[in-house]
């Protein structure tokens, strides 16, 4: 499904605060994992969903994509078949537009056309159903400007805007931090159920090790640009929250974090 190879990635480069994080880093990913990725400040998690997204270059190395070299091709071009979710609910959607402009923007992704002829009526219903998933009532405030809504029902909204187009990888960005702990776990249900319902592969990055642990069938812990946990199926269901945080801890006293 996902593969980087032998990725080597520097920032600053020829300057004093030159930093090479990825050094001959190589991971795997297969189809309909669900994987969590944990690990301390300057680990190295958003670095490696902005290599997969296409936001950052390497300096070489390779991403494949179903078998696919996308080394080169642009973040536009990967958003295609790749949807993502940030940690700031504002990032995902737009403010000065409606739930229902949003949606019709998500729905002509990448197809030229002008606002005034995107929003299909035969889709309305479509869009009503789909948000009604999240129990939050936003099925009902379809002409709401998005900029009005909570963190929380914004966040919702881009996690089915996100999955809503035929991608086939779901990256989330610490999608819940900036969310109070109720919202948090909305969410996080909400991520669960869209995830196992479109058969999504999934990658997240999050500073919640209680999520790592209950959400997802892999788990990874990342260090200075290195995989030090890997953890699937039966071994992460196994594995404790105090296993986790263990290695964890150990790593932040380190690091000074």
């Amino acid at each position: 499904m996902l593969e980087l190879r032998n990725v080597y990635t520097s920032f600053n480069k020829g300057t004093v605060d030159e930093m090479n994080l990825f050094k001959d880093f190589n991971l795997k990913i297969n189809k309909g994992e669900f994987v969590s990725i944990i690990g301390s400040n300057g680990s190295g998690k958003t670095t490696l969903l902005n290599l997969i997204c296409g936001t950052y270059n390497l300096d070489s190395g390779a991403v494949f994509f179903d078998g696919k070299d996308i080394t080169k091709v642009k973040e536009y071009k990967r958003a295609k078949h790749i949807g993502r979710v940030f940690q700031d609910p504002k990032k995902g959607t737009c403010s000065n537009l409606t739930i229902l402009e949003n949606f019709a923007l998500a729905d002509n992704k990448q197809k030229r056309y002008s606002l005034t002829n995107a929003i299909s009526k035969k889709r309305i219903d479509y869009y009503r159903q789909i948000i009604s998933e999240c129990n939050m009532g936003l099925e009902d405030r379809m002409n709401v400007k998005v900029g009005t809504l909570s963190g929380g029902q914004r966040q919702a909204l881009a996690l089915v805007i996100a999955a809503m187009t035929d991608i086939d990888l779901l990256i989330l960005d610490e999608h819940t931090a900036a969310l109070d702990p109720n919202s948090s776990e909305t969410i996080m249900l909400l991520t669960d159920k869209v995830v196992k319902e479109k058969d999504l592969t999934a990658i997240m990055v999050t500073h919640n090790i209680r999520h790592a642990s209950t959400f997802g069938n892999r788990l990874l812990m990342m260090n200075s640009g290195e995989i030090i946990m890997d953890k699937s199926g039966k071994e992460k269901e196994n594995t404790s929250i105090n296993d986790i945080l263990t290695v964890f801890n150990e790593i932040s006293i380190e690091v000074g974090n």
